[in-house]
């Protein structure tokens, strides 16, 4: 599942509107990478969003 171990981020959903309005469906999904990180002290490999570990919420393991 694409989702932030972390901020718990994950796919939202919209409308693509043209320059005519009309309307269709799509997706943004978050820029997910696969790292490991301390969790409760032990190392655990996770799904983190490049945004949390550019903010510096994780310590790599």
């Amino acid at each position: 599942m694409a989702k932030d171990y972390i901020t718990g981020k994950k796919t939202t959903f919209g409308n693509t509107r043209s320059h005519s309005l009309n309307s269709s469906r799509r997706t943004w999904k978050p820029n997910l990478q696969k790292v490991r990180i301390l969790v409760d002290g032990k190392p655990k490999r996770v799904w983190v969003s490049t945004k949390t570990l550019k903010s510096g919420k994780v310590t790599r393991a």
